[in-house]
């Protein structure tokens, strides 16, 4: 209890982010299964496993498992934590500039994928129920903004698509864009 308290700062600042929109706005959305199982019992969580175990079983997250094993990130993502990870899906990593995905999973763009990647990821458990529009600071060092407008929640203009997939060492939220830092040139990757 003490743990979700101490996060609910983190927790708010990573859904803002998640609030923020490209200015498309629905009302509506359908939770994964993912996300449905995680909140149908208490034990789901537990029973699910760590943030990269529940990540691993969706094959909608293959891009970003692959992405997170590249970048040498997935024993700290299934580290005790917790964390918040908003999580870009495959459709995401498609809608990525040409050849920028294959740019980053090469062993020498390790840096700038793993400072993308922890961009994603918020220190401690921030639940939907627990979200607020504002800045909330990230692994990676950069803030996130997030919005919420209409009940859809944004972050950095990314719709949260499913939220509260939990983990043993964390929850999920499922976003529909690849978060990039301001401090990071995908540019001179691709050009």
């Amino acid at each position: 209890m003490n743990i979700k308290i101490a996060a609910a700062g983190f927790a708010v600042a990573s859904l803002a982010l998640v609030g923020c929109s490209s200015g498309e706005s629905t009302s509506e959305s359908t939770p994964s299964p993912a996300a449905t199982s995680a909140e149908a019992s208490p034990t789901a969580a537990a029973e699910a496993g760590t943030i990269v175990e529940v990540a691993s079983g969706n094959p909608d997250f293959s891009t970003l498992v692959a992405a997170v094993s590249a970048a040498g990130l997935a024993e700290t993502l299934s580290a005790e934590g917790p964390y918040t990870v908003f999580a870009p899906t495959n459709e995401a990593f498609e809608a990525l500039p040409a050849g920028l995905l294959d740019e980053l999973l090469k062993p020498e763009n390790k840096e700038v994928l793993t400072q993308i990647l922890t961009y994603h990821v918020v220190a401690g458990e921030v639940m939907s129920t627990d979200i607020e529009p504002g800045d909330v600071p990230t692994v990676e060092g950069e803030d996130l903004t997030v919005a919420v407008t209409d009940g859809t929640v944004t972050v950095n203009g990314a719709t949260v698509e499913a939220a509260d997939v939990e983990a043993s060492n964390g929850v999920i939220h499922v976003i529909d864009e690849v978060l990039v830092p301001p401090n990071v040139d995908v540019a001179a990757l691709t050009g």
